[in-house]
């Protein structure tokens, strides 16, 4: 675990620290091979190359793909109008639908 990443987290503002621990703990269990870095001010994840991303915002966490085109998402949650890059934001712990995020979470360290 990163030191950096786990300073973000704790200095989150609760219920966006909640969501961040949550979808930390999630990603390190889905693809135990990532590596977890702080840079451009934020959680970046990676296995061959970058994938993933976390950012707290005042009201939400913005959970950012690199390849969203490896992303199945039939319900159209993922936003962005980018070549390659989508998000989604979780406002609530509601929000973080563990078996679709660890889907894209392999999906996107696979690609």
């Amino acid at each position: 675990m990163n030191e950096e990443v786990t300073r973000y987290i704790a200095e989150a503002p609760g219920e966006q620290r909640a969501i961040l621990e949550v979808l930390r703990k999630l990603l390190h269990e889905t693809v135990p091979e990532a590596k977890e870095e702080f840079k451009w001010s934020r959680p970046v994840y990676r296995t061959r190359q970058d994938f993933a991303y976390f950012k707290a915002a005042k009201t939400h966490v913005t959970l950012g793909f690199n390849k969203a085109s490896l992303l199945k998402d039939p319900g159209g949650r993922l936003e962005g109008t980018g070549k390659d890059m989508r998000h989604i934001k979780l406002r609530t712990l509601a929000d973080v639908d563990r078996p679709l995020l660890a889907e894209w979470f392999k999906a996107a360290a696979a690609g």
